[in-house]
């Protein structure tokens, strides 16, 4: 007999939290292995920007990413790039998501769609407006009928800050911005390559400065990584072939991952 499961049985301890934790913002471990203290919500609506999929509970993040977004989209409203639409940030108190995310679990994470709207859309809009494609994954090229400048400029405001450690894009648009003429190019290194996303990019903030409980990204390989790294991501990159004798490794079992201790105190408090 089939036994059909709930999404709140199959929910996690994060997906059922829906207020953050008091105090200051902390993230808490890595940045999919995790949880966020005092987290703070974005506002649904702000300067050049609205929340897309607002019912899902997901616009908290760590201070420094609110600050971050209400900055970005005030300066891309100031550019005319029009008014984005920012995704998934965090739960309340970050942590596991059951299904969508393998990170987004400290706070410093967020999606921030690629279709742009010239105007903000009514809230009728907002629940059934569908994600633009960037990419025709089947051609495995940019789509040239809605990608535009506006959204290469959006991705490099973003990448060009301090704050940034990287922006994950699929590796087409990756390969439109490494076409693209720009007066300074090492923004690009943060730019990296990961399949999925085709209709948004994902930003990821360094640690707070002064963190102590959050752990680091490894910063990007040097270099712009429009070369041989970028081209390796093409279904039809063929590798050089090795003369060496190819020994075989017995796959290891991944070990489970085991939250910070702190964690336990965020989910609880």
């Amino acid at each position: 007999m089939l036994v059909c499961m709930s999404q709140s049985v199959m929910a996690t301890p994060w997906e059922k939290i829906k207020q953050p934790s008091s105090g200051d913002s902390s993230s808490i471990g890595s940045y999919a292995n995790g949880c966020l203290a005092g987290g703070e919500n974005l506002p649904l609506q702000g300067e050049g920007y609205q929340v897309i999929r607002s019912e899902r509970g997901r616009y908290y993040g760590h201070s420094e990413m609110i600050v971050f977004l209400q900055q970005l989209m005030k300066q891309s409203q100031q550019l005319k790039i029009g008014n984005v639409l920012v995704g998934d940030i965090a739960m309340p108190r970050g942590g596991r998501f059951s299904s969508g995310h393998a990170s987004h679990q400290t706070g410093l994470d967020a999606d921030i769609w690629l279709r742009i709207p010239e105007k903000p859309l009514s809230q009728q809009a907002l629940k059934t407006i569908s994600a633009l494609p960037m990419v025709d994954i089947n051609k495995y090229q940019i789509n040239a009928d809605n990608w535009t400048i506006k959204q290469a400029q959006l991705i490099q405001l973003a990448a060009s800050d301090d704050r940034v450690a990287r922006i994950f894009v699929h590796p087409v648009i990756k390969q439109q911005l490494c076409k693209t003429q720009w007066k300074q190019r090492d923004w690009l290194s943060k730019v990296r390559p990961w399949f999925g996303h085709y209709y948004h990019f994902h930003v990821r903030l360094n640690c707070p400065e002064g963190s102590t409980t959050c752990e680091p990204q490894t910063p990007p390989p040097a270099g712009d990584g429009c070369g041989t790294e970028l081209a390796s991501w093409s279904p039809n990159y063929k590798a050089p072939v090795k003369t060496e004798p190819v020994t075989k490794v017995k796959p290891q079992p991944k070990p489970v991952k085991v939250l910070p201790p702190m964690c336990n105190t965020v989910l609880k408090s």
